[in-house]
């Protein structure tokens, strides 16, 4: 697909997921003011909004309708929800302390050490809350299925599982397993979530849903280890966070592990596989161009 084409769709798409994720979001009156507030902050903070975008465009690829983009918007919105509770618990001084995201002050720089725990609780609550809420007006249930599937995939034996084995080998030796581990679990579930979800929610057979899961576990890995070059040949500017703070943290990296000519070979392997993938699935032009996006990414 033509960049400048490319680069007018996503940009037009992103603004829909964000008029959506506003919809959602709680309002900032009363005495809840006080919790709205700082999960207002987290989410309009900004992002390039990557999951639901995937989750969308795997919802299309396998028959979804552009004209039904309301069905699926609970999950565009609870998706993205899930992804920034991560991101703010992740920030918190117990885990990474870091006080920078996107270019603006974490949740916790902003309102204390309190509310971004607070904040990343209300957020993890409100994904259920939409999701469920769209799911007990579905008859078909697929949308029962596709909120398992996400809800399985961000607990213990997802990211939070994967984090989990992340903070525990923080400043140990990590052997290959365990880092296959904690990518494909730590980045890699929720992706693969919003490849299957997006398929469930278009009502495509077991198998093809499986395919697209498939799909997404390369994405995430792709998108992993993309993550952790950047960490050493970003800059601030760019990413929009401290560079170098997995070594400031003590973390074993994909690049620390292997070096960099290797993690950039499998950014490119894992990212053609996705693709062979989404060929046999079907026909999405810009699902294709958004997964080599991703690979090539500078932030």
């Amino acid at each position: 697909m033509d960049t400048t084409v490319f680069k007018d769709i996503i940009n037009k798409k992103t603004e829909m997921i964000n008029d959506i994720l506003e919809r959602f979001l709680p309002e900032e009156e009363g005495y809840f003011e006080i919790i709205s507030r700082p999960v207002n902050y987290s989410v309009r903070a900004g992002g390039k909004r990557l999951r639901p975008l995937l989750l969308l465009e795997s919802y299309l690829l396998c028959g979804g309708s552009e004209e039904k983009t309301d069905y699926i918007a609970p999950f565009l919105a609870g998706i993205e929800y899930i992804h920034t509770y991560s991101l703010v618990h992740d920030d918190l001084p117990a885990m990474d302390n870091d006080m920078l995201r996107r270019g603006k002050p974490t949740t916790h720089a902003k309102f204390g050490e309190d509310f971004g725990i607070l904040a990343g609780d209300g957020l993890l609550n409100l994904a259920y809350e939409t999701m469920l809420d769209a799911a007990g007006k579905d008859n078909t249930g697929c949308a029962v299925r596709a909120a398992a599937v996400i809800a399985k995939k961000a607990g213990i034996y997802g990211m939070v599982g994967g984090q989990s084995l992340d903070v525990h080998l923080t400043g140990k030796a990590i052997q290959p397993d365990e880092l296959d581990f904690i990518f494909k679990l730590k980045t890699g579930a929720l992706i693969e979530a919003v490849f299957a979800a997006g398929a469930i929610l278009a009502g495509a057979d077991e198998e093809t849903v499986k395919v697209c899961e498939r799909m997404g576990s390369h994405v995430g890995m792709a998108f992993q280890i993309k993550d952790d070059l950047l960490d050493i040949t970003g800059t601030e500017e760019e990413i929009g966070k401290p560079v170098n703070s997995d070594e400031k943290n003590n973390k074993t990296t994909y690049v620390t592990l292997f070096g960099q000519e290797k993690a950039e070979a499998d950014v490119y392997a894992h990212t053609k596989k996705a693709l062979e993938l989404l060929e046999k699935t079907g026909d999405n032009k810009f699902l294709c161009s958004l997964i080599k996006y991703m690979a090539e990414r500078k932030s």
